[in-house]
């Protein structure tokens, strides 16, 4: 979602005559330029504390800064602007500009004003979605990849969770202008779009134009939510639908997903669609029924698992992820091993795991006890990190001698032998750089670039990657059907997308 919110931004800024910066040393960046803006995340201590040191960084650079040039100017954009206003504009004057979730149109007057020498602040959220009309500025993506926003908010109201006080309720996009930015990124090259959202498939175009029937949203079997059902307008899958049919070539992707709204239909068309990739990513948050109820996630281990077996069943060669958090408020030793369990008995292959850090404003705050000390966080942590990576080992050396489409991204960050890309399943693959074959034709080779749709024979794994040779270029129109033969080799060491 920064990514996002930083082509958006930067949409209207542009517009506004302001220009980006080509520097790529950090520190040309910052005595050059006369803004520099901080996309920011609160949903972990972490991300918060990263901006508070990158702030006194960046306060000691201006201060150099005013001997010799124009003034510079700070600003803060997003959730941590909303969550922390008073604080960022007390602590020793570090801010000049914040603008919430909401208030990216309002950024060139703000920072006009800031020109007279004032601290300036816009945090209102909005009931509507904010940006329907305003057309990012996508950055030359790499692997020919990009982000489409479709909604922003969320209804949920789990207890550890502060994005519904920093971003607002749950309003969606219509469906018009995610199809007009979807046609302009195919136009553009593009080959692989992720629809975003902060609880993405709860998608719903209530727009005047698109509002009609009275059907009311449909959620997995054994889900619930603490709110009342939506009815009316384009769902989920009425999007996923429209969106998949605007060029066969792109693969369509969504993230972040709540686990509730998954009902058949939309499992059914991830099946069926050849460009909708055959990955879903699943928030487990913990193993135990007794933290999920005191998480207000809405659904049981049962209900998770029993969600689990459909998906499989419906879309057999599916890739699973999901987030999980250590420590939560009340967790027991017993709680702490079903979720352990849970990540053994789903066998995912991408991990985000936590520590549990308590935020203001959400019910954990105001009627839980964060009573887990920090060192059984960790340790909890640590050890839900091993089981990932023993878990992610097995399920990616299933793939070893199989025949992956990859979607190129570029040169391998550790060797310019090798490229690099990533399958429907989201899976990074490595391979070495060489010339192939051009199906359906085969009478000549050429050079591989980013972009291109690979297939790759997979020759090993890790918990973390799979390697292969490359064998021609393809599309997903004339995607192969994977062949699948038992390990042939031994997986290598892994470690798993985690943040403490």
């Amino acid at each position: 979602m920064n990514v996002n919110d930083t082509e958006i931004a930067w949409s209207i800024l542009q517009k506004k005559g302001y220009q980006r910066t080509a520097h790529l040393s950090e520190m040309c960046v910052y005595l050059q330029a006369d803004v520099v803006l901080l996309v920011t995340c609160s949903v972990r201590e972490k991300a918060e504390q990263t901006i508070w040191n990158r702030l006194q960084q960046l306060t000691a650079m201006k201060r150099k800064r005013l001997k010799t040039h124009t003034p510079m100017k700070i600003g803060i954009l997003g959730c941590m602007a909303e969550r922390l206003k008073m604080e960022l504009l007390a602590r020793e004057k570090l801010v000049d500009v914040l603008a919430g979730p909401d208030a990216y149109r309002d950024l060139p007057r703000l920072l006009a004003v800031a020109d007279g020498g004032q601290q300036v602040c816009n945090v209102l959220l909005s009931l509507e979605e904010t940006y329907a009309d305003v057309m990012p500025v996508h950055h030359a993506p790499r692997g020919h990849s990009a982000f489409v926003s479709i909604m922003r908010g969320c209804d949920n109201m789990c207890s550890y969770c502060i994005v519904p006080f920093t971003r607002g309720r749950e309003r969606s996009r219509p469906v018009c202008s995610i199809l007009e930015e979807v046609r302009m990124l195919s136009d553009q090259g593009v080959k692989e779009v992720t629809l975003l959202g902060q609880n993405v498939n709860s998608y719903r175009d209530m727009s005047e134009e698109q509002f009609f029937g009275s059907d009311a949203t449909k959620l997995s079997r054994g889900f619930k939510t603490i709110y009342q059902t939506k009815r009316g307008g384009l769902r989920f899958s009425d999007l996923l639908d429209q969106v998949s049919r605007i060029d066969p070539d792109v693969r369509i992707r969504f993230t972040s997903p709540h686990p509730k709204d998954f009902p058949d239909e939309v499992l059914h068309l991830i099946a069926e669609r050849r460009n909708i990739c055959k990955q879903i990513h699943l928030p487990a948050q913990s193993g135990s029924s007794r933290v999920l109820k005191a998480m207000r996630r809405g659904y049981t281990r049962e209900a998770y698992l029993d969600l689990v077996r459909n998906i499989k069943q419906i879309i057999p060669d599916v890739s699973l992820s999901s987030d999980f958090i250590s420590g939560f408020c009340g967790e027991t030793e017993d709680d702490h091993q079903q979720t352990l369990s849970l990540i053994r008995e789903v066998g995912y292959n991408v991990g985000f795991l936590f520590a549990y850090s308590m935020r203001k404003k959400t019910h954990a705050f105001h009627r839980l006890q964060d009573d887990i000390p920090v060192e059984v966080k960790q340790r909890r942590l640590e050890e839900c990190i091993t089981v990932f990576r023993e878990e992610a080992e097995r399920v990616n050396a299933a793939l070893i001698g199989s025949t992956q489409l990859v979607l190129v991204e570029g040169e391998s960050k550790r060797s310019a032998e090798d490229l690099c890309g990533r399958t429907d399943g989201n899976m990074k693959v490595i391979f070495p750089k060489e010339d192939v074959h051009v199906q359906p034709t085969a009478f000549s080779t050429v050079p591989i670039s980013a972009g291109d749709y690979v297939l790759v024979k997979i020759l090993s794994a890790n918990s973390q990657s799979l390697r292969g040779r490359a064998l021609s270029l393809n599309s997903l129109r004339a995607r192969e059907v994977h062949c699948r033969t038992p390990p042939e080799d031994q997986p290598d060491e892994h470690v798993v997308q985690t943040q403490p």
